[in-house]
């Protein structure tokens, strides 16, 4: 019997999204506080637990690359007993690193697991997909290097040739629009919720 959800669910939910906002901003207590304990997290720039990225983002903080996340409304979908959810969120990625004069824009969609635990929904995984990226030039046209950039998928290229500049690199190939890495997530995540992949 499927459980009725509540519009505060879904507020709720919301709220954890919009919540890395405390990223952008250097609020590392409340960043913590959208993770259940033993969530992970799996971006360009970092794969593992939840809160060593968070002790991560912090240092990130610290050098000459600034982000700023754009966040829009999520996607959600409840599982039938109203425990669990998986929402898909668009955001913009704002990356600047200030000595290289260099940035970019990149749109993606996180994928997350999120579970009500003691009547408190929180992430347990968060995944992204890339769908495109774009330099940015805040100082004035710098030169680039296209072999480096054509390096990754170019749903993402820009943004990992930032992230690698500026001592973050991406390692390994990520989910993109349409990829079988896009498939394959969403699958295992309805699959977790226990409802058919919604494509």
């Amino acid at each position: 019997m499927r459980k009725t959800t509540t519009l505060q669910d879904r507020q709720d939910i919301a709220d954890l999204m919009t919540g890395w906002i405390h990223r952008d901003l250097g609020r590392w207590d409340r960043l913590r506080e959208l993770f259940h304990p033993g969530a992970q997290i799996e971006i360009t720039w970092f794969e593992g637990a939840a809160s060593d990225f968070v002790d991560a983002s912090a240092r990130m903080a610290a050098t000459d690359l600034r982000t700023k996340h754009l966040i829009t409304s999520p996607a959600v979908t409840f599982s039938a007993d109203g425990s669990r959810a998986v929402s898909e969120t668009n955001a913009v990625i704002i990356a600047e690193n200030s000595s290289l004069g260099l940035g970019c824009n990149g749109h993606n969609r996180f994928v997350d697991r999120i579970e009500r635990r003691d009547g408190v929904w929180r992430i347990v995984d968060r995944k992204s997909v890339y769908d495109f990226a774009t330099f940015t030039f805040p100082a004035g046209i710098t030169d680039i290097a296209p072999e480096r950039v054509a390096g990754h998928p170019c749903e993402y290229g820009a943004l990992a040739y930032v992230l690698d500049l500026s001592g973050f690199p991406v390692l390994r190939t990520f989910a993109t629009k349409g990829s079988e890495l896009e498939r394959v997530i969403k699958k295992s995540a309805f699959a977790w919720l226990g409802e058919e992949d919604q494509g």
